[in-house]
């Protein structure tokens, strides 16, 4: 029999998530790579799922999200950024942030079309790109002073005749950079000046350390009108297996996106839905605590990895830490990472699976800091025995 799979898809097989996460249990290792939590979030806003399932909340909600949920939206986004979204025709409420880029890649991008992303890159990325038929055109981010950036210039040079929309991921997923206003001003000039919509993913927009302020791109001049914004609760409220996310765009665009989305899932989670929209008007004081408590876990990660030997770049947002393994005598990330629960009993993720380009990450190891002190602590005890 010859190959089931569609021929666009064969390239992605098991995710590194699933393939490290897996490894984690067969060898009983800590898991510092999958970026979940290992505690719950704010305890009224889990009552409150809790109270719409026995309610009875547990039919189809709306195509286009919960009302209740649609205008806690509109009124964060307009209370933290200023930008004015109607509840009704400009937001969509998707299952989790990836869902709402596949479907708006799949809703906006024709067969042939390009669309760029920054490498390293959230896998699902690609995956969405090749579902429709388009190619992804990689930028590359190197580190440059102690962060990942890009090079504006290769920016330019990326964009063709074919080129219809820019992924932007802000704060960025798996380097921790926190896009400047200088950043994301070329590129807002770069899509206005080649007519490019931007998917702006900005599911990490409340965890940036250090009095970094996280700008999303739809509030730069001209940006609203060309930008899906896609954030999520999951990484807010540190509710991941909720899967509950959603889209801010002008109502065209929504209507494209909707489109595709009610042919994928329709709708989900109802009683998710009811207690996201209270989280976002009564819990942002919790996640205001969760962001000083994962800075104080970044910089206990950090310091302990540097000790163990890696070289450590410093995140200002994100749940990850990444790091140079070639102090240590390592020049392989994935060669190392596979290599770590039976060394040391260490799951981490290798950089460059995130690249179109692996040798530009093949030296990267990512570390997530989302976890308990203790279980951050026993890891870096563990690592230490690399240079040991």
């Amino acid at each position: 029999m010859t190959e089931p799979l569609v021929s666009r898809m064969r390239a992605f097989g098991t995710t590194i998530f699933a393939e490290m996460s897996a490894l984690a249990v067969q060898t009983g290792s800590i898991n510092l790579g999958q970026g979940f939590p290992d505690t719950d979030g704010p305890a009224a806003m889990l009552d409150r799922a809790v109270q719409a399932i026995v309610s009875g909340a547990n039919q189809y909600p709306p195509g286009p999200g919960i009302p209740e949920l649609r205008q806690a939206v509109s009124e964060h986004r307009a209370g933290h950024y200023g930008l004015n979204y109607a509840p009704d025709g400009e937001i969509l409420v998707t299952v989790g942030a990836t869902e709402a880029i596949a479907a708006s890649v799949l809703a906006l991008c024709e067969a042939g079309d390009e669309v760029i992303a920054f490498e390293p890159y959230y896998d699902s990325y690609a995956a969405s790109i090749a579902l429709a038929g388009a190619r992804l055109v990689a930028v590359t981010m190197r580190p440059v002073e102690g962060r990942f950036t890009f090079d504006p210039d290769e920016l330019r040079a990326a964009v063709t005749p074919r080129t219809r929309a820019i992924l932007v991921n802000s704060p960025h997923n798996p380097t921790g950079t926190v896009f400047t206003r200088a950043e994301l001003t070329a590129i807002a000039e770069l899509c206005q000046e080649a007519g490019l919509i931007a998917i702006t993913d900005e599911v990490y927009e409340h965890l940036t350390f250090d009095g970094v302020e996280h700008i999303p791109l739809a509030t730069l001049p001209g940006m609203r009108e060309r930008t899906v914004m896609v954030s999520s609760a999951g990484k807010t409220f540190s509710v991941t297996g909720w899967k509950t996310g959603w889209i801010c765009a002008p109502a065209a665009l929504i209507t494209a996106v909707q489109t595709v989305k009610q042919f994928l899932t329709f709708t989900a989670s109802a009683p998710w839905q009811l207690a996201v929209a209270y989280g976002l008007r009564n819990e942002l004081e919790w996640v205001s605590a969760l962001c000083d408590g994962l800075r104080h876990k970044r910089d206990r990660l950090m310091d302990g990895l540097a000790t163990a030997g890696f070289e450590v770049l410093r995140p200002s947002g994100t749940y990850f830490v990444q790091t140079d393994i070639r102090p240590l005598g390592f020049s392989d990330g994935l060669e190392l990472t596979r290599r770590l629960p039976e060394l040391v009993g260490v799951v981490a993720i290798p950089t460059q699976v995130f690249y179109d380009h692996p040798d530009r990450g093949r030296h990267f190891v990512r570390f997530a800091f989302c976890k308990k002190d203790e279980v951050i602590d026993e890891a870096v005890t563990r690592l230490k025995r690399l240079s040991a």
